[in-house]
């Protein structure tokens, strides 16, 4: 089945824009992108890409994402598998939670230096997303939720939106790199938007985001920055660099040549 998409990312580096996402085949290959800068928050950025396109397929992504060779065709594939198994399907995603609390799908992350998440053969029901990639299917109606502040928390959010309206929300094989840099510690910006979503989801808790539990007591915060700051030093250590050219990570996943050896 043929399928039309295309790319809204909302960004404010040029440098990792274009490093990462725009040099991706994917987007070399001619899948349109569209770019919000300046939004004040990913909700209404996201939401304003989806006034701006008409693609039935919109892929939300980070600018620091990196998409390997043949990505296209494997979201082909899941799509199809998808609109077998569940027509009314609502979200997709390389990477989410499951409602156990796994961390599912294949995703490297320069931030820990290396690949995480349970790899899927087939698609799997999420609970929470990731929100470095976020695959919206047009005709389900779904939006991202403008009162929820900042940048963080709305693939949690807009999962629960989805699971609300009956929608299917499920991780499949997309692997992918995140060249995201070392995150120390969890900001005011977190927090703002960590008890937004607990207050607003309070009659579906406990639910378990990518980075820690949203429950009733409010305190899964708190115990998260504990662990980060006894552990700063040793993940400091191990974090990767963002400036290295994502394919070379790609290449060590395994998900094409590696860019340093003459073809």
């Amino acid at each position: 089945m043929a399928h039309r998409f295309c790319i809204v990312v909302a960004s404010n580096d040029e440098t990792s824009l274009q490093q990462n996402l725009m040099a991706s085949d994917l987007v070399q290959n001619g899948v349109p992108v569209h770019v919000e800068r300046g939004a004040p928050s990913a909700s209404v950025a996201y939401n304003r890409g989806l006034d701006a396109t008409d693609a039935p397929i919109v892929i939300f992504a980070h600018q620091d994402v990196y998409f390997p060779p043949g990505w296209e065709q494997k979201l082909v594939s899941v799509l199809d598998d998808l609109d077998a198994r569940d027509p009314e399907w609502g979200l997709l995603a390389p990477f989410g939670m499951t409602k156990a609390g796994e961390h599912i799908g294949r995703v490297w992350t320069t931030s820990l230096s290396r690949e995480v998440g349970r790899p899927v053969t087939a698609p799997e029901p999420a609970e929470s997303f990731d929100e470095l990639v976020i695959i919206l299917r047009r005709d389900s109606g779904l939006r991202f939720d403008e009162a929820l502040p900042n940048f963080h928390l709305y693939g949690t959010d807009i999962v629960q939106t989805a699971h609300a309206a009956g929608l299917g929300v499920w991780v499949g094989n997309l692997p992918l790199v995140h060249n995201d840099g070392f995150h120390d510690q969890l900001r005011a910006d977190f927090a703002q938007a960590y008890h937004f979503t607990r207050r607003k989801w309070k009659h579906r808790l406990p639910l378990r985001t990518p980075v820690l539990w949203l429950r009733w007591h409010g305190l899964d915060m708190l115990i998260h920055q504990l662990r980060l700051w006894k552990s700063t030093g040793k993940r400091g250590v191990h974090a990767g660099d963002t400036r290295v050219d994502p394919r070379v990570y790609s290449a060590k996943c395994g998900w094409e040549p590696d860019p340093s050896i003459d073809n």
